[in-house]
């Protein structure tokens, strides 16, 4: 079943050309990596399928409607983006977990916070930590599962391995195979041959073109 289509997708904003005629699609529970030379468009891809950019042509379609026709609160909810530096908020870590319950009008749970915690070898204790305290693996660990408390149907990862130790890398790779394999489809952009080499299929960009699809 087809879960993501992108049909003739093109973005160049003031006349420059960053992305060109991209069709592809996806189906449901794919792992895709996305690769290719730097500054070819991988990230601005991302961004379009998560709604941060709007393309300027082409149509992108999920559970075949258009990407246009749902709230963008609604479509968030579902199609869930990881940027490759995280971004967290507040002052600790519990403000930022408790965030996906909080704008859904949901309790607190304390269970699936913990359970996700545990997955990334992060102690419940954790949630009173100071986000300031945090190191980069630390940070990247917390924002990830603040995306995935409520599992999206799409899952988003720009570079999140970049510049991380060999152990929060270990942890982060171990994360994302879990969330694949509660069935999860899952883009992400890499340049690292671990993280490539977890993916089913490849998608390969230069200069804005896609140039080689290995399903």
């Amino acid at each position: 079943m087809v879960l993501l289509e992108l049909n003739q997708v093109s973005f160049a904003p003031h006349q420059e050309t960053i992305l060109q005629d991209l069709t592809f699609s996806v189906s449901k529970g794919a792992f895709l990596a996305i690769s290719g030379p730097s500054g070819g468009g991988k990230s601005t891809l991302l961004k379009l399928i998560a709604t941060l950019l709007t393309p300027t042509a082409g149509e992108i379609l999920v559970n075949g409607k258009s990407q246009q026709s749902y709230p963008v609160t609604e479509y968030r909810r579902q199609v869930s983006y990881c940027f490759q530096q995280p971004t967290l908020f507040g002052k600790t870590v519990a403000e930022n977990v408790g965030f996906p319950f909080e704008i859904r009008k949901q309790p607190f749970s304390e269970e699936r916070v913990e359970a996700l915690l545990q997955q990334v070898d992060l102690p419940a204790s954790f949630l009173d930590k100071p986000i300031l305290e945090l190191s980069g693996g630390q940070r990247q660990r917390v924002a990830l599962i603040r995306n995935l408390m409520f599992l999206p149907k799409v899952l988003l990862l720009d570079e999140v391995t970049v510049g991380l130790d060999e152990v929060s890398k270990q942890i982060v790779q171990r994360l994302i195979r879990s969330v694949h394999q509660e069935g999860v489809t899952i883009l992400q952009v890499s340049h690292d041959d671990e993280d490539l080499q977890q993916a089913e299929s490849e998608l390969i960009i230069e200069k804005g073109r896609l140039v080689s699809w290995t399903n």
